[in-house]
């Protein structure tokens, strides 16, 4: 598994996706959030209802065994599960299936486990005679329920007035760091970026070959850029797009990001290409998952010292603002014939704490993660309580970095990390990504404005 699938699936998921929705952020290997106009909303037309009907439910293997327990402790609830790729990087296996259904009238599973990028197609018909595939859950959850959700996780689910998923789970971006070497170093956790910095330049000149960050994977712009609330990818209206990295929360990052990667303090090779040297991590910028599946299952980095800070901010900056990588969602069928037990299914899996404080990744729910925190297995293995970190860091995810129709992967692999590699700076790359991300949106029928 990939890990960008692990990212998406397990927690947008490593990267997964499946990632970032809801009152509260994510993590949408992919991404994130919209600022539209609202419309008032209309109550969508049930199928007509059978509450004795089973349940088709679609789930990824990560996902199953939650889904065999709800049905172990609802034998009543009759259900056909079935196992497929979770929309795992970029896969367009779910939405090709529901325009069959769709084209043939028939075979809409009634619950799906998903990434937040089939929300953008999944809450429109994809037919003129069919009907949106995912019924809008606020007429169908009570509003308490979805207002239980981590600040801004709900956004990638939201549209024309409505919430069309539940968030499984976030990746709020973090400050990673070796509290042993820190320590042992002498150095101060970074608070700000520019302290940030500073102290990569002098990790270059004192511990050449250690490094506080990497930007060679597929998903670090949802790091840092994400971060600093750079305008690369923001819904402004319904199908409107602004792309503008000109803009200075976008050259900002570049800027600080250039003289730290000539000094090699931090990489241009990704955490997760197969040869990096773990050891060598004094510091890293990413997702809550970080710490069990980058640092102790990848790295292998003993139990005891690797801790986590909050996002770091910009000087003179009074609110803190962080990015999202990963995190995924779960959606019910406006087809389903039995709507009650779907939702029943959707919210138990989003919401139960007794069953999110197993869970593999950061729960969106507030109470949920709060149980999940208090599990010994999620927090055991940190130099330091992550606790108040990973709480407050969830409601911090910036709402401008919007989920879209297609993935923030693809330009900033194709524009980006090939001029790293070919030894060009990031400030340099920044018109290139920006016609990247232009003709991708473009593509797939969103207008764009550049300012």
């Amino acid at each position: 598994m990939s890990p960008r699938t692990v990212a998406r699936t397990r927690g947008r998921t490593i990267a997964a996706a499946a990632l970032v929705v809801g009152a509260a952020a994510a993590l949408s290997g992919c991404a994130s959030t919209t600022t539209k106009t609202a419309t008032a909303p209309s109550a969508f037309k049930q199928a007509a209802q059978d509450n004795a009907s089973a349940i088709t439910v679609w789930t990824d293997s990560t996902r199953l065994p939650d889904v065999q327990k709800y049905q172990q402790e609802h034998p009543a609830v009759k259900m056909n599960v079935v196992t497929y790729d979770g929309s795992a990087d970029g896969s367009t296996y779910l939405q090709t299936k529901v325009q069959l259904f769709d084209r043939t009238g028939s075979g809409w599973p009634d619950v799906v486990f998903a990434s937040p990028t089939d929300v953008t197609w999944a809450s429109v018909p994809t037919n003129p005679s069919a009907k949106a595939f995912a019924a809008p859950v606020d007429q169908l959850v009570p509003a308490s329920t979805l207002q239980g959700f981590a600040a801004g996780s709900l956004a990638p689910c939201q549209t024309g007035g409505h919430t069309y998923c539940l968030r499984n789970d976030i990746a709020q971006v973090v400050t990673w760091y070796n509290k042993k070497l820190m320590d042992q170093w002498g150095y101060q956790v970074p608070t700000t970026w520019a302290q940030y910095q500073a102290l990569g330049e002098k990790v270059a000149a004192e511990h050449p070959g250690y490094v506080v960050g990497a930007v060679g994977d597929t998903n670090s712009q949802e790091s840092y850029f994400w971060s600093s609330q750079c305008p690369a990818q923001q819904l402004v209206g319904d199908n409107t797009l602004k792309v503008d990295l000109t803009a200075p929360e976008c050259t900002r990052m570049a800027s600080l990001l250039d003289p730290l990667i000539a000094d090699k303090a931090v990489s241009t090779q990704g955490f997760f290409t197969k040869g990096f040297d773990g050891s060598k991590v004094l510091m890293a910028i990413g997702p809550s998952w970080y710490g069990q599946y980058l640092f102790n299952s990848a790295f292998k980095v003993p139990a005891g010292q690797i801790a986590a800070s909050a996002p770091l901010k910009w000087d003179g900056q009074s609110t803190t603002a962080t990015g999202n990588v990963g995190g995924g969602i779960w959606m019910i069928s406006s087809h389903s014939t039995n709507i009650k037990a779907a939702t029943d299914l959707t919210t138990w899996l989003t919401t139960s704490t007794e069953n999110l404080q197993g869970a593999p990744t950061y729960p969106a729910f507030v109470a949920g993660a709060k149980a999940w925190l208090a599990n010994p297995a999620n927090k055991g293995y940190f130099a330091t309580d992550v606790s108040d970190v990973f709480l407050a860091a969830a409601n911090e995810v910036w709402t401008g970095w919007s989920n879209t129709k297609f993935s923030d992967a693809t330009p900033w692999s194709n524009a980006v990390l090939s001029a790293l590699t070919a030894g060009k700076s990031l400030s340099s790359s920044l018109p290139a990504w920006q016609t990247a991300i232009v003709n991708e949106a473009k593509s797939v029928g969103y207008t764009v404005v550049t300012r």
